[in-house]
This record gives C-alpha cells, sequence and structure tokens, in this order.
C-alpha cells in the first residue's frame, strides 16, 4: 500500500497586536528598522560630537559646553511626555507613530544645516549688528555661540519627536519573541552608524563643517521617508478618554500613572543613574586631543583625526557584542543580562582612569570598556518590551526618559564645574564608573521586585497608578523567587 505523503509544517507566523509575519516579512520588516537606525545614529553623532568642538573653537569653556548639554536635558524634560502622549493617542492612516516621523523630517534638516553654517552665520549676524551700532557690544564668537544655541534648540524640539516615536514604533511593530535578537541587531547597527561617522566623517569636520551636516541630514531624510512608506502599523484600539479636568487633569493623571508605583521608580531610577554616567564622556575628547586646556593635566595629544579612528576601533567592536547578547536577552531574560552589564561597564570604567597612558591603552581601554557597554545597552533597550505596560506605552517610556533627562539636567555642568576645580580631564572616566555603581544597584532591586512579581512565569506589569499587586504567597516585591 501507498504511504500517504506526509503533510509539509505550516510556515511559522509571528503576530503582534494585530499584525501578522512571515519569515520573510518580518525580515524585510528589520531590514527597514535597521537601516533608519543606522542613519538615525549618523544624526545622533552629529550633537553629541560636533557641537562641543563647534563651542570649543569658539572659545566656549567647560562650563558652557556642560550647560549645552542640560539645554538639551531641560528641552527633552518638558517636551517628551507630550510627544509620548501625543503619539500614544494619535489614531490617523498611516497609524500612531509613522506621521510623527514623516512631519519632522524637514525642520529637523534645516536645523542641520543652519548648524553646518555656523561660523560664516556669526560673522554675518555680527555684520549686522555693527552696522546698527551694536558691533561694540558684541563679538563675532559670541554671535556664532549664540547662533549654535538657538539652532540646536530647534534640532532638539523636532527631533524628540524622531527619538520618542521611533523607540515606541519598535514596540508596536516588532514581534516579543525576537525582541531580543532584534535590539541586538539594532545596537549592532547603531554602533556601525557610529563607528562610520567617527572613522571617516569626524575627521573632516573642522575644514568641512558644512558638507558633513548636509551630507548626514540628506541621508537620514531619505532613510526616514523609506521607512515611513514600507513600515506598516497594524490596527489600534481607541484611544482612552481625555482624563478630567482637562489638562491638568491629564498632568496630574500622567504623574499618577507613571511615578506612584515603586517598580516602575525603580524602572526609572536605573535610567537616571545610568545616563548620568555618560554626561562626563562628551570631555573625553579633550582628555585624549589638543583641545585640552593648557593649564589643565597633561592629555594625550592625538589629532582629532586619529581620536576618531581610536572611537571608531571602539564602535566596531560593539557590534559583535550587540550581535551576541541578543540570543541572551531572549534566553535569560534582559533584567539578568543588564546587570551583568553594568558590572562590567563600572569594572571597565575604572580600568580606564587608572591604566589610559597613550593612544594604544587608550584604544584597548576603550574597546573594553565599549564592549561591556554594549551588554547592558542590548539588554536595556529590551527592558521596556518586557516590564512596561503596552496600552501606555509611549507614556511610560517618556516617564522613563523625564528621569534620565532629569540625569542629564544635573550632572553637565556639574561635571563642567568639577573638571575647571580639578583641571583634569581623566576624572570623567571615574566619575562615570561611580554613577554606573549606582544604575548597578538600582538594578539588583528591580531584578528582585520583578521576581517577586512573578517573574519567568507570571510576570504582568503592575496596573497603572496604583501601588504593586498581590505577589504570590510567600513572596514580596522585593524578595526573589525560589
Amino acid at each position: 500500500m501507498d504511504t500517504p505523503a506526509a503533510t509539509p509544517p505550516a510556515p511559522k507566523i509571528y503576530r503582534v497586536g494585530t499584525l501578522s509575519y512571515t519569515r520573510g516579512a518580518l525580515l524585510q520588516l528589520m531590514f527597514w528598522m535597521l537601516w533608519g537606525d543606522f542613519c538615525f545614529q549618523l544624526l545622533e553623532s552629529l550633537p553629541s560630537a560636533v557641537i562641543p568642538l563647534q563651542l570649543r573653537w569658539e572659545g566656549a569653556n567647560d562650563t558652557l559646553i556642560g550647560i549645552k548639554s542640560s539645554i538639551a536635558s531641560l528641552i527633552a524634560f518638558v517636551w517628551y511626555p507630550v510627544v509620548g502622549s501625543q503619539s500614544d493617542r494619535h489614531r490617523g492612516r498611516l497609524g500612531r507613530r509613522r506621521p510623527f516621523l514623516l512631519w519632522c523630517i524637514p525642520p529637523v534638516i534645516l536645523s542641520l544645516l543652519l548648524l553646518g553654517l555656523a561660523k560664516p552665520a556669526g560673522s554675518m549676524v555680527h555684520e549686522i549688528l555693527a552696522g546698527s551700532g551694536l558691533g561694540a557690544w558684541v563679538t563675532v564668537p559670541g554671535c556664532t555661540l549664540v547662533w549654535i544655541a538657538a539652532c540646536f534648540i530647534v534640532f532638539l524640539v523636532f527631533n524628540a519627536y524622531v527619538v520618542q516615536v521611533y523607540g515606541c514604533l519598535i514596540a508596536d511593530v516588532i514581534p516579543s519573541e525576537v525582541i531580543g535578537k532584534f535590539t541586538g541587531f539594532y545596537r549592532a547597527v547603531g554602533a556601525l552608524g557610529s563607528l562610520a561617522f567617527h572613522r571617516w566623517a569626524l575627521g573632516w569636520v573642522e575644514t568641512h563643517t558644512f558638507s558633513v551636516y548636509a551630507c548626514t541630514g540628506l541621508l537620514y531624510a531619505v532613510a526616514f521617508s523609506l521607512l515611513v512608506w514600507r513600515v506598516k502599523e497594524g490596527e489600534y484600539p481607541p484611544p482612552p478618554p481625555p482624563a478630567p479636568g482637562g489638562r491638568l487633569g491629564a498632568i496630574k493623571g500622567y504623574f499618577k500613572e507613571c511615578f506612584t508605583n515603586r517598580f516602575y521608580l525603580n524602572y526609572f531610577t536605573v535610567t537616571f543613574f545610568h545616563w548620568g554616567s555618560l554626561a562626563p564622556l562628551s570631555f573625553v575628547v579633550f582628555f585624549a586631543t589638543k583641545a585640552g586646556k593648557p593649564d589643565y593635566a597633561e592629555t594625550l595629544g592625538l589629532s582629532l583625526q586619529q581620536f576618531g579612528e581610536v572611537k571608531g576601533w571602539t564602535f566596531l567592536i560593539q557590534i559583535p557584542v550587540f550581535l551576541v547578547v541578543g540570543y541572551f536577552v531572549d534566553k535569560f531574560h534582559p533584567l539578568r543580562v543588564a546587570m551583568a552589564g553594568l558590572f562590567l561597564t563600572v569594572a571597565s570604567y575604572f580600568c580606564c582612569y587608572w591604566l589610559i597612558s597613550d593612544a594604544a591603552s587608550m584604544l584597548f581601554w576603550l574597546c573594553i570598556n565599549q564592549a561591556s557597554l554594549a551588554i547592558y545597552l542590548g539588554a536595556a533597550m529590551a527592558m521596556g518590551p518586557r516590564l512596561l505596560p503596552r496600552e501606555r506605552y509611549g507614556q511610560f517610556v517618556s516617564a522613563n526618559i523625564i528621569f534620565g533627562i532629569t540625569s542629564l539636567v544635573i550632572a553637565p555642568p556639574l561635571m563642567g564645574l568639577l573638571l575647571q576645580w580639578i583641571r583634569d580631564y581623566r576624572y570623567a572616566f571615574l566619575i562615570s564608573g561611580l554613577s554606573n555603581i549606582a544604575a548597578f544597584i538600582a538594578c539588583v532591586f528591580l531584578y528582585l521586585q520583578w521576581k517577586g512579581l512573578g517573574g519567568d512565569q507570571d510576570y504582568r506589569p503592575p496596573a497603572v497608578g496604583t501601588a504593586p499587586p498581590e505577589s504570590k504567597p510567600g513572596l514580596s516585591p522585593t524578595t526573589p523567587a525560589g
């Protein structure tokens, strides 16, 4: 008798919300999301790496450079909650996230072009003011600094939509069962973008400032236009009804839902200390290069091109780490991997402080530091989709960013004042390490709370605006299971 042919297994279907993907469709989605991430990292490298140099070339001191970062953080502190709630509540033909990405492309590009023209624009503004009789009150560098500040603020306002909405779009379209692998690739591609900028663009900034800004902005515009076209959002339930009491009631509801639960507060605290640890790193370029102050402790004396090459190699090291971390995040949970990453990051910062003495040792220890940091960053990005409530995901992401931004408002000017007192840029590594110790302690407490709320088997996000729900018998939110 003939044996009936075996039925081939049905292809696996990946689902998130009302969206469903075959393996091929999921790979296409990830390609467009990762291509956008690569170009976005090129864009993000400009304000973090170039604007401090532009300020220093115009004679800005460390405190003023630190205030620049605080301005960015202060605007984000006020604006991010608005952006998160707007995108959560928006319903349109393109979904609730993509319209904001599309609308913000023109102003972001315009602000970048104007930043690239800061030096000639400062001279032009000075000539206009001098012609009106105010020349004795202003200088060319002063006009340039004001121009940079104004354009930077415009960039921050509209880029806030890109940062916030793009992160929320990931949670809306990427299935949770592959979120760890995706975030690993996401971080790896982002590191590749940072590598490309520092390796091949940073050395041209001083002599071809406008060209670097213009090329980066054009690439970003093309990438995100394609992303909006190719990535589709699913259907969303109707937005929650407006809070009673109008805008004031909405603000009260926001704070009650986000900041009255100990579990979420601990989650935000990890971000607070980790983001604060990043503020001192904007001064590392002055420790490495000849851009340091003459009356400060001796720097390594590298050229800007040499420092860019060193930084480029550190991002290259991150790429395989991000790819591997995604597997461990899905297998062991983001919280466990995050704790390991923070522990290694603390150790690497102290090694940077004690052991860097020349270009070779800087390359080695910064590579170790960036590899350790990649472990944490790969896990941290997957923590949100695994820990936060989906129905108000953008709202809680914005609340988390508020904590991080509060740290970035406080840390940069304090760091600038401290460095003006110590006069040694090497201390940036030590302060970053100390801040990450606090982040590690907060992450350990968060892990214990997560275990008490069900852990691997039964965790559900605590109801918003309430105390943590009752734990399983014999467990408390701060007592590990087992």
